[in-house]
């Protein structure tokens, strides 16, 4: 029986920490889906809007060979219908998310992945900015 994985990020300013983690996601199972989150989302979680817009998010995610499938994420609280409505086995979140989405292992099973370490989209934003 084909394995669904389920994720979930904003993707903004693109680096080798969200392809590993997708490359590790997307080997626990058979398909890999992707919720980017909308630049809304993005604002009201982070208090900025993406560098990259949400078709551009999309469009680079989608063009991994690791994701069979991509679509944006409206809100946080839907979390829920998402891992449903895609037929989710196994939701990946980043470690620095654990605990957090253990409510949703009465209907897929939750994996923390370890984030790579020393890099993060808020640090490179911050180093540019300071160039």
């Amino acid at each position: 029986m084909p394995r669904t994985i389920i994720t979930f990020g904003t993707f903004d300013v693109f680096h080798v920490g969200h392809l590993r983690v997708l490359q590790r996601a997307a080997a626990l199972g058979d398909r890999l889906v992707v919720g980017v989150s909308a630049d809304a989302l993005n604002e009201r979680k982070k208090g900025r809007v993406p560098v990259f817009s949400e078709g551009e998010r999309l469009a680079i995610v989608g063009a991994l060979k690791v994701v069979d499938e991509v679509f944006v994420e409206e809100s946080l609280e839907q979390k829920r219908d998402y891992i449903v409505a895609h037929g989710a086995d196994v939701l990946v979140m980043g470690d620095d998310w654990a605990g957090k989405f253990d409510e949703f292992g009465d209907v897929c099973d939750v994996v923390y992945l370890t984030r790579t370490p020393a890099i993060s989209t808020t640090a490179i934003i911050e180093h540019i900015a300071d160039l």
